[in-house]
């Protein structure tokens, strides 16, 4: 009986001489998760950040927006260098948000609503 356990262990070692072919078969399956996971979750998410931060550079008074913590408003003041937009989350009832927490613009007005008015 000791014979087949010794006999077993010598056929496992003796296979394992595969080469560098067998190596680079091994960590294809990595590289090949990793590659899908980069096309279907990263990089999608990449460009939607990269659009995000275009649109709060270009967010203007009279846009509808969603805060991080679900709160819609429209933007009724904004000055371009202040970390800070007012937002007007009802009818007569402003609030202040930061710029950093808008995580969607829902509607973007084509032109500002008297951004004299914005700039008191």
């Amino acid at each position: 009986m000791s014979n087949m356990l010794i006999s077993a262990a010598y056929a496992q070692s003796a296979g394992a001489g595969g080469g560098s072919g067998s190596t680079l078969m091994s960590f294809l399956p990595f590289v090949a998760v990793f590659a899908i996971m980069y096309f279907l979750l990263i990089r999608p998410q990449q460009q939607r950040q990269k659009q995000l931060k275009s649109e709060l550079k270009t967010l203007r008074r009279g846009d509808r927006i969603v805060t991080a913590g679900g709160v819609v408003g429209i933007v009724q003041r904004n000055k371009e260098d202040a970390p800070e937009v007012e937002v007007e989350i009802a009818p007569n009832v402003r609030i202040t948000v930061l710029r950093d927490t808008i995580s969607t613009v829902l509607t973007s007005s084509a032109k500002p609503a008297n951004d004299a008015a914005a700039t008191k």
